[in-house]
């Protein structure tokens, strides 16, 4: 936990590796602790806030764990809890920068025109495809519509 030294009223701070060389866009901020200033000026508070936002930002994920093979929105949630960390710890700012990065790379990489073309064309390849079986499933079997099934 990035509590800092024994002093009260120091908390360490984390260098910026990301590369930027000191410019940072307006959205960029320090990594670190967003703690008030009164709760990092204790080390025993400043402890005790990083273990409740831990405890709260774990429930969040693992509230999103569960709804990855439920109804539910699990990545945004997984992510939503993952943002409650980044208040606190460095390592999640570091993981939530990467997942932007990756997440904004991925959007342009989609919006190139030959992207969006090959999409589109093995998009409307498979319809035909889908379309087809289901011509031959409905040329062989017919349609029965359930109120007309008799009972057996």
């Amino acid at each position: 936990m990035n509590t800092g030294s024994d002093e009260p009223g120091e908390v360490a701070v984390a260098v910026d590796e990301t590369g930027t060389d000191g410019v940072r866009g307006e959205q960029e901020r320090a990594l670190g602790s967003r703690a008030p200033e009164f709760v990092k000026a204790r080390r025993l508070l400043h402890v005790s806030w990083q273990v409740g936002i831990f405890i709260i930002g774990l429930a969040v994920v693992v509230a999103g764990i569960i709804m990855l093979p439920l109804p539910g929105p699990g990545w945004v949630v997984i992510f939503g809890g993952m943002a409650i960390w980044a208040t606190e710890f460095v390592w999640a700012q570091l993981v939530l920068r990467w997942t932007k990065r990756k997440v904004t790379e991925a959007a342009q990489r989609a919006l190139d025109p030959r992207v969006r073309r090959r999409n589109i064309i093995l998009t409307s390849i498979g319809l035909v495809i889908v379309a087809v079986l289901v011509g031959i499933y409905v040329w062989k079997f017919g349609i029965v519509m359930p109120w007309k099934i008799k009972d057996q």
